[in-house]
């Protein structure tokens, strides 16, 4: 237990297997199941030896990839359909698989596999696959699409068998589609799960190990140390903690409830609602998503498809994350201010100096990870360092030092965790490759061109409301692929920098998480705070509303991520933008100094907004804006009292 719950007993901090019975209600990947005795350790087993693969392949070994992402698809369906059953949030009598789903895993498992065997042989016939070919295709296809609907859900599948009829409708045979995309890299072994089995996979397991590590309890007694005291400081602490949480951990939901556990609760107690209070850490929690040095899954992805290495993706995301956590920061700030709400008492809150002294060595896995990375080393084996690291300041403390067990608990749980974001990858090489098959890609460019009548705004209108439909039901991870393929090339085409655009659909596949009314992290954490998840997750839209219109300024302005740009203009549009975020919180907070009126909001959110346009006649503009609502409620003048 945190020094933050220790403030007051009567807080009610939730256990470990709460914490995970709540994840599994909202996140599939997470809805395993219970396995021990021999049956546990048979799957441990399993789990290890899909470690022990990834780690042969990454660092001793060089496969073909035909076959190295096959071998990565069969291990992981046999172990699937082990682990997770046929219904979402059904319970199982503890070390039950029903026969069928073994079945089903070996089928599956043989599908891969028999690709994998004979690569050589199936790539010399070409299209002119042999009926077990076909057969082979179709069933693994099928498989992987079943458990890819336990994993991740139906949505996806959906999606993905609207682009299968378009590619029959144009005139495809089915043996020319199975070939498409089972037997070549554009589609299921495609970019995504090709990224996936190298990259991705190593940041997942990092994220296990420094878990394991202790880091997270270690990030909210610091976020605590730098924020408890301050007005409403348990929300400052949950957005201080998620925002480095964030730095080793992709998931939402999984971010939501492992620090709103502790947050949510401390929140409600000092007098925050129950929706602002799940509010505030779905929000933050989200915004893990795009903050570096990791980021999420989709990042790695986004290296691979525009050809730009990971650590200028990593730098360019600096700035926009900076402001996306300021933004959620100066808004419950002065929501504090507004209801009255007080810091922690002193003496629960831990002291910084001592705190970093006894504990700052837990920063040392993301530092070895960052300089590495810096110096040229490839995502992986900067991972594969980070971890070692990571195991080795756990010996530092008694209640964190890696054991046999743990260690081993700790391989295991990156692989399951790597099940989810496979087939979420392998599902979304489906959609690439029926657009690679048929050129559905060009066609939608011009539809679409067509729509907006060549008006970037209109076009990432569209695209933006694309990400947030196609997000409320598919994975970041997915979405950011599917949406690459299809509508950044568009914006693209109109002029916009690569990054630019694939940061736009970034973004905006990320907060579909908390966008109502599918937002999965919202509804975690209004199970903790037993708030309205619709509610919640209207607020957590408003909380985080800088993720909305951070990434048009980008678009139009590239500055904002780096581009083409100079020192000076990097610390002028650092600074105006913040100032810029001050501006938007009081105006949508509507509390300064005192209750804001309804010309100063506006003065405020109209500022706001140009101070963030990084433009210098924006940034005039917008701070003598600032300037005059700082001015008003100064002055506290009375003729400005319109509500």
């Amino acid at each position: 237990m945190t020094n933050m719950a220790q403030e007051d007993q009567s807080v009610r901090i939730l256990s470990g297997k709460e914490t995970e019975a709540l994840i599994a209600q909202f996140d599939r990947e997470s809805n395993v199941r219970s396995f021990s005795g021999i049956p546990g350790f048979i799957v441990k087993g399993l789990l290890l030896l899909f470690t022990a693969y990834v780690f042969w392949v990454t660092l001793i070994v060089s496969l073909p990839e035909q076959v190295r992402r096959s071998a990565f698809l069969g291990i992981l369906i046999f172990i699937g359909y082990i682990l997770y059953p046929v219904r979402f949030g059904k319970t199982e009598r503890q070390n039950y698989v029903p026969w069928y789903d073994l079945v089903l895993g070996t089928l599956g498992s043989v599908a891969f596999f028999y690709y994998a065997v004979n690569f050589q042989t199936i790539i010399a016939r070409a299209i002119m696959l042999q009926p077990l070919d076909v057969l082979m295709g179709i069933t693994g296809s099928l498989i992987l699409a079943e458990l890819c609907r336990r994993v991740v859900g139906i949505p996806i599948l959906v999606v993905a068998a609207g682009f299968i009829a378009y590619a029959f409708a144009a005139g495809f045979s089915l043996r020319r589609v199975v070939h498409q995309l089972f037997y070549t890299t554009d589609g299921i072994i495609g970019t995504p799960i090709g990224v996936c089995s190298t990259f991705i996979v190593l940041f997942i397991f990092l994220a296990s190990f420094l878990e394991k590590s202790g880091i997270a309890s270690f990030f909210i007694d610091l976020a605590n140390s730098v924020a408890g005291f301050a007005s409403g400081g348990p929300a400052k602490v949950a957005v201080i903690a998620s925002a480095l949480e964030g730095m080793y951990s992709g998931s939402s939901v999984a971010n939501t409830v492992g620090s709103g556990s502790v947050t949510i609760p401390v929140m409600k107690k000092i007098g925050y609602k129950p929706e602002f209070a799940a509010a505030v850490e779905a929000a933050a929690s989200t915004g893990g998503q795009i903050m570096p040095p990791i980021m999420g899954a989709a990042a790695f992805l986004m290296a691979e498809l525009t050809g730009i290495p990971y650590p200028v993706i990593a730098v360019s995301a600096i700035l926009p994350a900076v402001l996306y956590f300021t933004g959620i920061f100066l808004m419950i700030h002065f929501e504090a201010k507004k209801l009255g709400l007080q810091g922690l008492p002193k003496e629960s809150i831990p002291h910084f100096g001592r705190l970093l002294f006894s504990r700052g060595y837990l920063f040392l896995p993301v530092i070895i990870l960052v300089a590495l990375m810096s110096l040229g080393f490839t995502p992986a084996y900067a991972a594969c360092f980070a971890i070692l690291a990571a195991v080795a300041v756990s010996m530092f403390r008694k209640d964190t030092r890696f054991t046999p067990v743990s260690f081993l608990d700790a391989l295991g749980g990156g692989a399951r965790n790597t099940i989810g974001v496979a087939m979420a990858c392998a599902i979304a090489g489906i959609v690439v490759g029926i657009v690679s098959l048929t050129g559905l890609g060009q066609v939608l460019i011009s539809l679409l061109l067509m729509v907006a009548n060549n008006s970037l705004f209109l076009a990432l209108l569209l695209t933006m409301i694309a990400c947030l439909i196609l997000g409320m039901g598919i994975p970041t991870t997915a979405n950011y692929v599917i949406m690459a393929t299809i509508t950044a090339p568009i914006v693209i085409r109109m002029g916009v920098p690569v990054m630019a655009a694939h940061m736009f659909v970034f973004y905006f596949g990320i907060v579909a998480d908390i966008t109502p009314p599918v937002a999965l992290a919202a509804y975690a954490g209004a199970a903790i705070a037993k708030a309205n998840p619709i509610k919640t997750g209207i607020t957590a839209t408003r909380l985080a509303i800088t993720a909305f219109i951070i990434p048009y300024i980008f678009v139009f302005n590239p500055a904002m991520l780096f581009i083409d740009t100079t020192p000076f203009e990097v610390v002028r549009i650092v600074v105006t933008s913040c100032i810029g975020m001050f501006g938007l919180a009081v105006g949508l907070e509507g509390y300064m100094l005192r209750r804001v009126f309804l010309v100063e909001r506006l003065l405020a959110v109209a500022g706001g907004l140009l101070l963030i346009d990084p433009g210098l006649l924006s940034d005039l503009l917008g701070f003598a804006f600032i300037i005059l609502v700082v001015i008003l409620q100064r002055v506290g003048r009375g003729s400005f009292r319109l509500k």
